[in-house]
């Protein structure tokens, strides 16, 4: 059983940047993958990045590549979301999660762990 914990989120101005964490309590394995997805007002909820726990390979939705960057700590078990240049469209609330599929998901579904989600609000 893993806990999936973020923080982070915030109400900031087009252009700036915020970073997200995501602690997890309990054991990531080396073939895990650790994910943020997002879910807008009105929208269903949606991939945004991941990685690999053991390859640290990451991997980006199209609408994100470029200023947001993923990483991660394998010491801390803590996952992070550098996201730079926030635009409107970024609002949302954001969720670390825990998939472990042996092979890269970007569907909700194959991730069976979930945090309670951080608010990311982007204002012009």
């Amino acid at each position: 059983q893993v806990q999936l914990a973020e923080s982070g989120g915030g109400l900031v101005q087009a252009g700036d940047s915020l970073r997200l964490s995501c602690v997890a309590a309990g054991t990531i394995y080396a073939n895990d993958f650790m994910g943020w997805f997002r879910q807008g007002p009105g929208k269903e909820r949606e991939f945004v990045a991941a990685l690999n726990w053991r390859l640290n390979k990451k991997y980006y939705a199209d609408s994100v590549k470029g200023r947001f960057t993923i990483s991660r700590d394998a010491a801390e078990n803590t996952v992070y979301l550098q996201m730079n240049n926030l635009q409107l469209e970024d609002t949302a609330v954001y969720y670390c999660a825990l998939s472990k599929s042996a092979y890269i998901s970007y569907q909700t579904a194959s991730y069976g762990y979930w945090g309670q989600g951080t608010q990311v609000t982007v204002s012009s």
